[in-house]
């Protein structure tokens, strides 16, 4: 039996989906407290052409913006993929007290793989995790991204 996703999470897969039709890696994530969204965003890192113009960064910045302060306290972070170890020392550092991400990443992920980062004794703020919640929606998305990329003649974007 198939459970409905968290609305929040549905709404992070549903910005992946739309950068990915922009042509980004289709990532999306939204933070929220106590329920309410607080920020949202999609990766950017092709139109900015900014390599740290990651989904999760952009929502961070947009909620630190939205709130006036310099942390995150109280907020969760609902994320398409498992965090790369950049933006899991922005989560770290924002002090968001919950991650949720569907897909696990075993080649960039830095939460379950790779460095492991809230595991290392010098991070100094652990979130709650709360993995694998719409990683076959997300995994799906990642694929079929990668997929119609690899198949298009070279040259072409």
């Amino acid at each position: 039996m198939a459970f409905p996703l968290p609305e929040l999470m549905d709404r992070a897969l549903a910005l992946a989906e739309t950068g990915g039709e922009a042509g980004e890696v289709p990532v999306g994530a939204v933070i929220a407290r106590q329920g309410e969204l607080i920020a949202e965003a999609a990766n950017g890192m092709r139109a900015s052409g900014d390599p740290t113009d990651h989904a999760e960064m952009r929502a961070i910045r947009a909620a630190l913006a939205k709130l006036g302060t310099g942390r995150l306290d109280g907020c969760d972070l609902w994320v398409t993929l498992e965090p790369c170890a950049m933006c899991a020392g922005a989560i770290a550092h924002a002090r968001i007290d919950r991650l949720y991400y569907a897909a696990a990443d075993p080649k960039g992920g830095a939460v379950a793989h790779g460095p492991r980062f809230f595991s290392q004794p010098t991070c100094h703020h652990r979130p709650e995790i709360y993995a694998g919640i719409g990683e076959e929606r997300a995994g799906d998305l990642l694929r079929s991204f990668f997929a119609a990329r690899r198949a298009r003649p070279i040259g072409r974007v």
